[in-house]
């Protein structure tokens, strides 16, 4: 019995160490080993991890935003498993991991709060819309804030200050959160 316990144990431990290793990450590329590419109309990160998973050849993927407005966001599914570079481009992931977007708080990944806009101003891009929800955290008036990531609305992200609260609404193109 103890034997078979220390076995379950590691088996666990594997598991666990695995799957954490594979988690897909916002602001993050994996450059090399692609094989094919093909536009995301619908700029969801979640269709890239769905396709990879669904090919056995992928081993890796990343998802690139549109870039411009006039451009839409492309997939790239990989042969092997490349390491992960920082870069606010990009979700990219491993096969299994399907499209993680990180839960950090009141952060609402891939969610607009459409509407109640008092305020919007162009901002760098940040793949947790850090200086939108700063700019909302210092206005009194704010009580919510929409990062739009950059090519889906504009050229440029833009943060949308908000004087009152709308439903969210999944959409990969934006980052919210309330404030007060």
């Amino acid at each position: 019995m103890p034997r078979l316990f220390r076995f379950t144990a590691a088996l666990v431990l594997t598991v666990v160490a695995l799957s954490g290793a594979a988690r897909a990450q916002s602001g993050f590329d994996r450059r090399g080993g692609d094989y094919t590419s093909f536009p995301i109309r619908n700029g969801d990160p979640e269709q890239c991890a769905a396709r990879c998973e669904r090919d056995g050849r992928c081993k890796a993927w990343s998802f690139s935003y549109p870039r411009t407005t006039t451009t839409t966001a492309t997939c790239w599914l990989k042969t092997k498993v490349t390491p992960r570079n920082e870069d606010t481009c990009c979700v990219s992931g491993v096969r299994g991991a399907g499209a993680i977007e990180p839960r950090n708080g009141p952060l609402e990944f891939n969610i607009d709060r459409l509407g109640g806009d008092y305020r919007y101003f162009d901002v760098a891009p940040d793949p947790a819309g850090a200086a939108c929800k700063a700019a909302c955290e210092a206005d009194n008036k704010c009580r919510a804030w929409t990062y739009a990531r950059p090519g889906y609305i504009s050229v440029t992200p833009r943060c949308y200050l908000k004087d009152n609260l709308k439903p969210p609404r999944s959409k990969p193109c934006c980052i919210s959160g309330v404030v007060r």
